[in-house]
């Protein structure tokens, strides 16, 4: 297969998310009790985003921040005191709860708050103080499961609580919320502390028994969108079930306080049919807001953009975990060729990314032990296509996630359960200021690493807008180019041209990169021309190529590393 793959170049602009819980955000408190309560802990909150803190995020490259975990969840604090429903703890995993057991979809998580009888206003100022930054706000939709104790204080006049009119009895009926198992109580396999749910309901990972594990989403129950699971998966979509109209109501609310995009939990497991008809709504109204889907079945992938409607996916399964297995040495540097090509006419639909909270963190004992070792898969991640890019807070600065907080446990993460206190980030917002002046040397030069990179991959058009054309087709069998541990593109928009060169490599290395007389028609360079070049991540790395009929150029890499070589055209 020839070694391009060719963008339409019409204005579509890159975009860089930076994905952050507020929880995390701004909690100074270095206690760091293994589950330890949010008064032991401490709590960042909306308020910790200030003016200075937002400016320096957007000066990473960001242009969008994703605010993990706004919407009211299931949590071990008491906010009885507030008019909130307390939640069992057996049923919450973690003192502070996951973001992703919904408790609440018209409110906002209390613990961000400052005020807590004000924390919608101080939601609605964050959004505003975001947009005032030149930034813009994605925050979760999370349509496939919620709280098993949902309850709304919060929901408008008029908004029927999801299962308040469900037929029990049923196992299944096209407007109930819920499914059911009728004449069962739910008995998990471990002890709920007199928790009492009867008849029992599904849970959120498709669990259709009254007895989930440990492993199993228990927090959760699954919502109910007029697929009956225990008739094959047979749809009952006409007449419009209750479940899409509530969760339509739901994203407009969102959409109304000024969002800007959802990120949409395990959309898969959802109905395409919903997000087509729900995503025209919002968009009718809306037509600038974005959907970003987390689907992993690379199957579904053109279906849930053509026909569902996303305008992004997570792209998991294919560019992630590819450019994970070639940093620990498990994959050749040829299968990112293969990777691109299988998403031919979309691949500027799915969203890179080495790291986010489901994800292990990339320095952690069980990713790459060394945030320096993935700079080749970061680079490629960042400039192989226009396809947007998501950072992790704290990725920046090399976050092992190696704490063990509690709920979360010892897996190189950071938790999404547990109130904590993330030492790098600690560091870098040093109290307030972000200056990042606690950071050690080796954090700072990082995340000036990252800075330059994704303020280059947006600020360049070839990066941001160009064609991309694949050299390493031709090179697999040249003398002096490892195709196991190399790789090698252009990317090019009117006259600007980029050669971008990647070494996976422990060692620097001195290549030989052969550029084929058809990449110089393709990308319309002149033959038998000297073209002078400067390395964008190492401006003292300048020369001139002269390229021909048998261009054979040579170019020496750091260990580890890569170069973004912008020719003078």
């Amino acid at each position: 297969m020839r070694g391009f793959c060719l963008f339409l170049q019409k204005k579509m602009s890159k975009f860089i998310i930076y994905q952050v819980l507020p929880r995390l955000f701004g909690n100074h408190n270095t206690t760091n009790k293994p589950n330890g309560s949010l008064e032991e802990n401490g709590c960042g909150k909306f308020n910790s985003f200030t003016s200075k803190a937002l400016k320096e995020i957007k000066s990473l490259g960001v242009t969008h921040v994703w605010y993990t975990g706004v919407i009211e969840h299931a949590t071990q604090t008491d906010y009885t005191a507030y008019g909130i429903q307390k939640d069992h703890p057996a049923i919450v995993k973690g003192k502070a709860g996951s973001a992703y057991a919904i408790k609440d979809y018209y409110d906002v998580d209390p613990d961000l708050a400052e005020n807590v009888t004000d924390r919608m206003g101080e939601f609605e100022r964050l959004v505003e103080r975001t947009h005032k930054a030149g930034l813009k706000v994605i925050i979760d939709f999370v349509p496939n499961h919620v709280a098993r104790q949902y309850a709304s204080d919060a929901k408008p006049d008029g908004v029927v609580d999801l299962g308040e009119r469900d037929l029990t009895d049923h196992a299944f009926r096209p407007n109930n919320n819920f499914y059911y198992l009728p004449g069962q109580l739910f008995q998990p396999q471990f002890d709920v502390n007199g928790y009492l749910e009867f008849p029992a309901r599904a849970t959120g990972n498709d669990q259709f028994t009254a007895h989930p594990g440990i492993n199993d989403w228990y927090e959760t129950v699954k919502l109910n969108y007029g697929v009956d699971y225990m008739d094959g998966r047979r749809p009952y979509f006409e007449p419009v079930p209750d479940t899409w109209h509530k969760m339509l109501h739901i994203l407009l609310y969102w959409a109304d306080k000024k969002v800007d995009g959802f990120r949409c939990d395990m959309a898969e497991m959802v109905p395409v049919e919903f997000w087509h008809w729900a995503i025209a709504q919002v968009k009718s109204n809306y037509p600038e807001l974005i959907f970003i889907a987390e689907v992993y079945n690379p199957q579904e992938y053109r279906n849930y953009i053509f026909h569902g409607g996303f305008d992004y996916l997570y792209d998991k399964v294919g560019v992630y975990d590819l450019l994970r297995n070639i940093s620990c040495h498990q994959h050749p540097t040829t299968q990112i060729t293969q990777a691109w090509q299988s998403l031919s006419g979309i691949e500027k639909k799915m969203l890179h990314f080495l790291e986010n909270h489901d994800e292990q963190r990339v320095a952690s004992d069980y990713f790459a032990g060394n945030p320096w070792k993935i700079l080749p898969a970061l680079i490629v991640s960042a400039t192989l296509t226009k396809a947007p890019f998501m950072l992790y807070a704290g990725q920046e600065l090399g976050e092992r996630g190696m704490d063990a907080e509690g709920f979360s446990g010892l897996d190189g993460r950071t938790t999404i359960f547990d109130y904590w206190g993330v030492e790098t980030l600690q560091k870098w917002c040093n109290k307030g200021k972000f200056d990042g002046k606690l950071l050690s040397g080796d954090q700072q030069h990082l995340r000036g690493f990252y800075q330059q990179l994704l303020n280059l991959s947006l600020k360049e058009k070839a990066l941001s807008r160009g064609v991309m054309y694949d050299l390493q087709y031709a090179n697999l069998l040249h003398p002096r180019y490892d195709q196991d541990k190399q790789f090698a593109y252009f990317r090019k928009y009117k006259k600007e041209l980029m050669l971008i060169v990647v070494n996976f490599d422990e060692r620097p290395v001195d290549i030989l990169l052969n550029v084929p007389v058809e990449a110089l028609d393709y990308l319309q360079m002149d033959k038998n021309v000297s073209y002078q070049y400067v390395d964008l991540l190492d401006e003292a790395y300048v020369g001139n190529f002269n390229f021909n009929a048998e261009s054979l150029i040579e170019i020496s890499i750091p260990s580890l590393s890569g170069r973004i070589l912008k020719l003078n055209l």
